[in-house]
């Protein structure tokens, strides 16, 4: 099932028409239009990820120069996301800070390739960071000894997991982090802890539905009306179904997975092991984020990170920190900060 298959005619329209206003497909205020030279540019690129084509955009920064060396950053977009959204934003403002930034689309998901379409599995996400590095660590000016990690909500988790054993990442940093494992196995706000075993056992049923005929059932939600966004109790979700739907829509962009990945999902933590991150840590959420607990739970277990900080963002929700300028200010100012003093 594509996106555009399972979205509506008026969803999939306002998609095309927010990419249409973009050559490079960017849906984030302020997005680059067109190289400059001595200006921040775009540069979409392609690379083999064990065997999979994965699509990504460097950002180099003002007066770039190949001969020179840079810092650079992975930028792990969030779940549902993809590269044209909030970790483009990030990628940007954090070039204009100096940074050779890449934000790639997730294999499986987005303008990458790999089928099941989709697909969240913790493995590979983790792997889609580490491909990061590989490519980003043989781009022209980059320095190999001054390469971080940003990850965005889902992509925060990850990017937890990915620190924990690849220390070619020196200076890591999350906002927003939303620990997928934990979500799909408690539910959001540990509300689903009475159906845990009856959603393993969907998940093992859709696994078998697959192996038997190929057909992939998908979980999540595929297309919202507004009135059913309206109705949405909680501020992740709501703001969420706006931002992805809506205000920052995109043709690649969608909240499917296979259900069949819950089996994977359901088992992963992605604040397990982290006293193996002794990198220096920086972790950001919204003071309003109704998804501050999984940050908050996962600080203190960074036993032996060599320096840790936690950065509250007053009066901002999940969502906002993907757009809302103010906010988007305060995160990339102290991204900047942490970075220049750690890498």
């Amino acid at each position: 099932m594509s996106l555009l298959a399972s979205m509506s005619e008026v969803q999939v329209a306002n998609a095309q028409a927010t990419t249409a206003k973009n050559p490079f497909t960017l849906v984030y205020d302020g997005a680059i239009s067109e190289n400059i030279a001595g200006k921040v540019n775009i540069h979409p690129v392609k690379y083999k990820l064990n065997g999979i084509d994965i699509a990504a955009n460097v950002y180099t920064p003002t007066n770039y120069d190949p001969a020179k060396k840079y810092p650079a950053l992975v930028i792990a977009h969030p779940n549902g996301g993809i590269k044209e959204q909030t970790a483009g934003l990030y990628a940007q403002r954090l070039a204009g800070a100096g940074y050779i930034t890449i934000a790639a689309d997730a294999a499986y998901q987005g303008a990458s390739g790999g089928k099941p379409r989709h697909t969240d599995r913790p493995a590979f996400r983790t792997e889609d960071i580490r491909g990061m590095a590989d490519f980003i660590t043989r781009y022209k000016g980059v320095d190999v000894n001054r390469v971080g990690a940003l990850g965005i909500c889902g992509g925060g988790g990850y990017t937890l997991k990915a620190a924990q054993s690849d220390k070619r990442l020196k200076a890591v940093a999350t906002l927003s982090m939303f620990n997928s494992g934990e979500v799909r196995r408690n539910g959001f706000q540990n509300s689903g802890l009475a159906t845990i075993s009856q959603r393993l056992k969907q998940a093992s049923d859709a696994r078998a539905q697959q192996a038997a005929d190929g057909k992939i059932i998908y979980a999540g939600v595929a297309s919202i009306t507004d009135e059913e966004i309206a109705k949405v109790s909680t501020d992740l979700y709501r703001e969420g179904y706006i931002y992805y739907y809506r205000t920052h829509a995109h043709p690649n962009s969608t909240f499917l997975y296979p259900m069949s990945n819950l089996l994977d999902l359901m088992t992963w933590d992605a604040t397990e092991n982290m006293d193996l991150i002794d990198q220096p840590l920086l972790m950001m959420a919204g003071s309003k984020a109704d998804t501050k607990y999984m940050t908050d739970e996962a600080f203190p277990k960074a036993t032996n990170s060599k320096s840790k900080e936690l950065f509250v963002i007053d009066g901002a929700t999940h969502i906002q920190t993907y757009w809302k300028p103010e906010y988007v200010d305060q995160a990339v100012d102290k991204l900047a900060e942490f970075y220049t003093k750690f890498l």
